[in-house]
């Protein structure tokens, strides 16, 4: 590693091309490059749904977008012009150096290939094969065979191998004050038409359960009448439940709604991000498939119940407390966006009864005040998934996964 030229770096490129929960789980490894130099300039270079997030990340100093050919993203331009004005535009900003995120399943040389010829003189980046000129500094790929990290971890040993440590492993996402105040008067009046708060509350906008049913894999969907079903039982604990969507989603969140009555919130489409963020923030929990949401929840520190298809175990909630609910199945870890298998037993496995069963523990440890220490307690719980990086201090274990078979 060339860790002399890396303390000198000072106009970073940081590239993660994926989705935003993926951003997300990137957050603690990008603090960590703008904690460890003096006047580092942090650079996202991102998807468009990723670059939702650029006004949230604090360690972020602008963020670029880019839908990147070799990264799924229906939306992509069908010719080559927006990857070469992309080389253009990287060689024009005169960048010391790039980190390139990806997670094990992904080859980090389409974007290497762009940053050295972007003339970028460092890069940095996990990967399997032999990258030879395109990495300055390669971290060889050991996963999943020689250890499964949770994602967060494994970006954090990634800059870590160049000197790029932080002691806050939380990630990040700030709404804006802006956000708060909108939510809290979107809240108000809904519980104006409900007719007002079951109890007092300092604030003025009661005790919230926020749902949010919809998942862009079809893997990771738990039934929306299950959803609906759940929170049913709940609405009776909150003043209201908020459920959350795309403005695509506006047929699963009125069916959500509907089987939740007359204290359901549907709010598809119409929440931007910061006040999304804002919204889970407020709440006491969070019901979610794995998607978005359920990140955004770990960094804001709001209890998370995650319907967790087994598709890939890195991408639990992290450092905040929560359940993760599956079923046990031989296709465990298939890393697929659609179920081969009928019935999609690992999702539709879980039960109503154990989602209200994994809600009700939440909510009976949920002081306000001391969110995380259960999270550390159950991150700490299981060392064996860590690997060799258990003993980084910018590491921590990855999180136990609560299964039932």
């Amino acid at each position: 590693m060339s860790a002399p030229a890396w303390d000198r770096a000072r106009r970073i490129l940081c590239v993660r091309l994926d989705n935003l929960g993926d951003v997300l789980m990137t957050t603690p490894a990008l603090r960590a490059l703008k904690e460890s130099g003096n006047g580092r300039h942090l650079t996202l270079l991102t998807s468009s749904t990723g670059a939702a997030l650029g006004a949230h990340l604090p360690m972020v100093d602008d963020v670029w977008t880019y839908d990147a050919p070799w990264v799924k993203h229906p939306d992509a331009p069908a010719n080559p012009v927006a990857d070469l004005d992309m080389i253009d535009r990287l060689l024009s900003a005169r960048f010391d150096a790039a980190v390139i995120f990806t997670v094990y399943s992904q080859s980090p040389l389409p974007a290497a290939m762009m940053c050295w010829l972007a003339g970028i003189p460092l890069r940095l980046a996990h990967c399997r094969e032999n990258p030879y000129r395109l990495l300055t500094d390669r971290v060889a790929e050991t996963e999943p065979d020689q250890q499964v990290r949770h994602e967060v971890a494994r970006q954090l040993a990634l800059v870590r191998t160049i000197g790029a440590k932080t002691a806050d492993w939380r990630m990040a996402f700030e709404p804006g004050d802006a956000a708060r105040r909108a939510v809290q008067a979107r809240l108000r009046a809904a519980l104006q038409r409900f007719g007002g708060p079951r109890r007092g509350d300092a604030h003025g906008c009661g005790r919230w359960l926020v749902v949010h049913p919809g998942a862009s894999a079809a893997s990771r969907r738990w039934p929306a009448e299950r959803f609906g079903d759940a929170a049913a039982r709940l609405v009776s604990q909150f003043d209201g439940v908020a459920v959350t969507g795309g403005s695509g989603e506006r047929a699963l969140v009125d069916a959500v709604c509907e089987r939740i009555g007359p204290r359901a919130l549907p709010l598809a489409g119409t929440l931007p991000l910061g006040e999304l963020g804002a919204l889970i923030e407020t709440a006491d929990l969070l019901l979610s498939n794995n998607s978005g949401p359920a990140h955004l929840a770990a960094a804001l520190g709001t209890p998370v119940v995650d319907l967790y298809a087994l598709t890939n175990p890195q991408h639990t909630p992290w450092r905040v407390p929560h359940r993760v609910l599956n079923v046990d199945v031989p296709c465990r870890n298939c890393y697929r966006s659609v179920c081969e298998q009928p019935g999609h037993p690992c999702l539709r496995g879980v039960r109503v009864d154990d989602v209200v069963d994994a809600a009700h523990a939440l909510l009976r440890g949920n002081a306000r005040g001391a969110r995380h220490a259960g999270a550390r307690a159950a991150a700490a719980s299981d060392t064996s998934l860590a690997g060799s990086a258990a003993g980084a201090s910018n590491v921590i274990p990855f999180a136990h996964v609560i299964t039932r078979s």
